[in-house]
């Protein structure tokens, strides 16, 4: 399967395109900006988006979803727990200072359990909250390889001091959730660089004891 990483955006997020070699479609998961680029990825490996996931409504992850929705037709996925934190996008463009992004209308809520499907690949949805109460990993068997959001990174945990967070609830579904993936797990975080479940384990001092 095609994966492109690409951070985009002031803070960076690392939104992953995936694309089957054979049917040519694609998953879009975190455009919070940059669209263009994303555009000119798609259009390079001759990919038609399938879906849009959003991992949380923080706005560098959902900024450019509407632009990506209209460009492309796509339906947009997102847990709807962060129904009301999707609605403070003019208080997200504040703190930050810059523009109140379109809103855009999510299509499909991305519930724990749900599964998306990208020709032969299946992303399940995994519903872990606590940096946002909405948040969602997506976990990919045949691929070995968790999209984590924000809520684990290399060496870190998502805050959880922002707007929904919480940090019993965040360290809870790390352990519930993707602690018990396989070790060798390729974990790509919502900025920042890759790690593995078991490297987290190991080192991750959010997760000891």
């Amino acid at each position: 399967m095609i994966h492109e990483i690409l951070p985009v955006g002031m803070l960076q997020c690392n939104c992953s395109i995936f694309g089957d070699e054979q049917t040519r479609e694609a998953l879009v998961v975190d455009p919070g900006d940059e669209i263009g680029r994303i555009l000119q990825v798609l259009k390079q490996h001759g990919l038609t988006v399938k879906g849009i996931v959003i991992t949380h409504a923080h706005i560098d992850h959902i900024a450019g979803a509407q632009k990506l929705k209209k460009a492309t037709g796509a339906p947009v996925y997102m847990n709807p727990n962060d129904a009301e934190l999707q609605k403070m996008m003019d208080v997200q463009a504040g703190w930050l200072g810059v523009p109140t992004p379109e809103a855009v209308d999510i299509d499909s809520p991305a519930t724990d359990g749900a599964r998306l499907v990208v020709g032969a690949t299946e992303f399940h949805v995994l519903h872990t909250p606590g940096h946002t109460q909405g948040s969602i990993s997506l976990w990919i068997p045949s691929e070995g390889k968790l999209v984590a959001g924000d809520t684990l990174f290399r060496d870190s945990i998502g805050r959880t001091d922002l707007p929904g967070g919480d940090s019993r609830q965040i360290l809870r579904s790390i352990h519930q959730k993707l602690l018990p993936l396989p070790e060798e797990t390729i974990v790509i975080p919502g900025h920042g660089e890759n790690t593995t479940i078991g490297r987290e384990k190991q080192f991750n001092s959010f997760l000891q004891g």
